[in-house]
């Protein structure tokens, strides 16, 4: 909805009610842009235009009250109207403000509607559409070339990701008006899903969050119309790193618990699990988290005789123990364990996965401050900085930067003074 669009929906809530409203596209602007406060005349009328119920409205906690910004799973044709909303927000230039901001809260509610929800009636069909017919043939070259722009390295995925947004929007647009069989619905959706997962990661490594959320949003949505439950976790999965990411592990254990419901694939369960021992460790629940770690080592290896999903391919012992290490270091433990386990995880990834190396070098840089070993902790952050600004990965320079307070305890430490100097470029 623009902001003209919302103004006239909100003077046809006014009529409804025998009244005129004189609500503007320049007075949404002020609520929008400005941080003006509608009077609570407006925002009664505001609710009736987005269908929320009067007794919801809250005039003193303006904006709060407004809706969550996702799409909710109460439906079984949410998928469009989901990837529609997610397209809408990321290629958008101007950011409504008012409405962006998304909840932990709304994100776990998402997820526990999911875990509850039964699938749609049918799989994905769209036989009764009124477009062409859609044949394997072109399924086929949308899911060939989408998966070369999926799997690029991440430092050139910033030179695609418009191509991604663009096979999302026309995979949207063949599920909603294209006439196609079961089979072939049961594809596009699995491929708008899979689209939407990685363009979300790139709004993540961006620090655009709400994007993100929108777009795994959207991917679960999808997921849900192939009914595979292991891809609807991975997006489960993916939304409660990044709530850890953003120092959230709360959330983020709520919404791995639900996931974890559904997921069936040992290498889905696993790192699931792995990711769950890490909210757990940062808040401090030793024998849950050491309790996750075991089911997450018991998985991967239960999974080596089966093929794994795309989404958790990667997933191997490198990332078991540099995740173990972390836990251990976020329970208080400095012995030399935890240091071991991160530094022998790091060594473990091929050079095709240099975003997540730079993100372990980062954690063991963090494990040596925390022993008091500013040397070793300097070159690797030092590693870790340049690499993350080489392959184009914001989030990963930020949390290297995040280190700098605590190097600057020793400021004549071997390496400090040049970690300190790259870091402040």
């Amino acid at each position: 909805m623009t902001g003209a669009g919302l103004a006239r929906a909100i003077q046809a809530a006014a009529g409804r009610r025998g009244l005129r409203s004189g609500t503007t596209r320049q007075r949404v602007y002020k609520w929008e842009v400005e941080g003006v406060i509608p009077d609570p005349e407006s925002q009664i009328l505001i609710a009736d235009a987005f269908g929320i119920p009067a007794d919801l409205v809250d005039p003193h906690n303006w904006p709060d009250w407004l809706p969550a910004g996702v799409i909710p799973l109460d439906r079984d044709d949410s998928t469009v109207p989901a990837l529609r909303e997610a397209l809408r927000t990321t290629m958008t230039r101007s950011r409504r403000t008012f409405l962006s901001a998304i909840s932990g809260a709304a994100v776990v509610s998402l997820a526990d509607s999911w875990a509850a929800a039964a699938p749609p009636a049918r799989p994905a069909d769209g036989a009764k559409n009124q477009g062409q017919w859609v044949d394997e043939e072109v399924v086929r070259l949308l899911e060939d070339t989408s998966s070369s722009l999926m799997t690029q390295a991440t430092e050139q995925r910033q030179h695609t990701a418009p191509l991604l947004l663009a096979y999302l929007e026309r995979v949207t647009d063949l599920i909603e008006n294209s006439r196609y069989s079961e089979p072939i619905g049961l594809r596009l959706h699995g491929l708008a899903a899979h689209l939407a997962q990685t363009a979300a990661w790139h709004r993540f490594d961006l620090g655009r969050h709400d994007d993100a959320i929108t777009l795994w949003n959207a991917g679960l949505h999808a997921a849900r119309a192939t009914h595979d439950h292991d891809l609807g976790a991975a997006m489960l999965g993916d939304l409660a790193y990044q709530a850890s990411w953003r120092d959230d592990p709360r959330t983020a254990a709520g919404i791995l618990k639900k996931a974890l419901t559904k997921a069936r694939h040992p290498a889905a369960q696993s790192l699931l699990h792995l990711r769950l021992a890490r909210a757990l460790a940062a808040q401090g629940e030793r024998r849950e988290t050491l309790r996750a770690l075991t089911a997450a080592e018991h998985f991967l290896q239960a999974s080596s005789s089966d093929p794994k999903p795309a989404w958790c391919a990667w997933l191997g012992d490198a990332d078991l123990a540099v995740d173990s290490g972390q836990c251990l270091l976020d329970l208080g433990d400095t012995r030399r364990a935890a240091h071991r386990l991160i530094g022998e995880g790091s060594a473990l990834l091929p050079r095709t996965r240099d975003k997540t190396r730079g993100v372990f070098l980062a954690y063991r840089a963090h494990g040596h401050l925390r022993v008091s070993e500013p040397e070793e902790g300097a070159a690797a952050a030092t590693e870790a900085l340049l690499l993350a600004e080489r392959i184009g990965a914001p989030r990963c320079v930020q949390l290297v930067r995040n280190l700098v307070p605590q190097f600057k305890k020793y400021p004549t430490a071997e390496g400090v003074p040049e970690f300190l100097h790259a870091a402040a470029a």
